[in-house]
């Protein structure tokens, strides 16, 4: 049965309903399909792009690192390639070894021992390490000077393992005995490296 509604006898709320009615009817629809759609695409793309900056961030920041780190290691190499020039050639080691002994004795030192060590791998891994084990008498003053006239020299002598006896006066001057060990040190060549090397994998 078919109803008949008249729309003149609707009171007037009535009317102004279902007058906004399909009005809303569309807007929910375009809320609905269009723009919660839009939105969502929005906040995925936001998200996205964020990831994406933080993305940029980091990896400007590791090629920043990056940077950084060749400058060191090329300020590294150089100042291997510096100490390696200020290490003597092995040929050059009696020579040296020489020269430290002439400036103790220039120094006033008497030179009581002078014991030669075999040549040995430094810790390091790049130089041989030449030690001399030296015995020596003489005032402060002349341990001093003889200490401070290695530094002078244009090669790496290294003084370690120092020990000190007791002053002695001697003809109105404290004399001490003194003993070190006075190391050089000189480069592993490539190929001794590379063999070193070699026969460690073997093992």
């Amino acid at each position: 049965m078919a109803i008949n509604i008249n729309i003149k006898n609707l009171p007037p709320y009535a009317k102004i309903l279902i007058s906004i009615l399909p009005s809303v009817i569309l807007a929910v629809l375009v809320i609905m399909l269009l723009i919660l759609p839009k939105q969502k695409e929005i906040k995925a793309l936001n998200a996205k792009i964020d990831a994406q900056n933080n993305e940029i961030a980091s990896s400007e920041a590791k090629v920043a690192k990056l940077d950084i780190l060749k400058k060191e290691n090329e300020r590294l190499v150089n100042r291997i390639n510096e100490l390696k020039e200020q290490l003597p050639e092995e040929k050059e080691i009696s020579s040296l070894l020489k020269q430290v002994s002439d400036l103790g004795i220039a120094a006033g030192l008497n030179i009581k021992a002078w014991r030669p060590g075999q040549k040995a791998t430094h810790p390091s891994g790049i130089v041989y390490e030449i030690p001399v084990s030296v015995e020596v008498d003489g005032t402060y003053h002349n341990l001093g000077y003889f200490l401070s006239s290695l530094t002078r020299l244009n090669r790496i002598v290294n003084i370690s393992n120092m020990k000190l006896a007791s002053p002695r006066m001697v003809k109105g001057e404290n004399l001490l005995s003194a003993s070190f060990k006075a190391a050089t040190f000189t480069a592993i060549s490539e190929a001794e490296a590379t063999a070193a090397g070699a026969t460690g994998k073997k093992k």
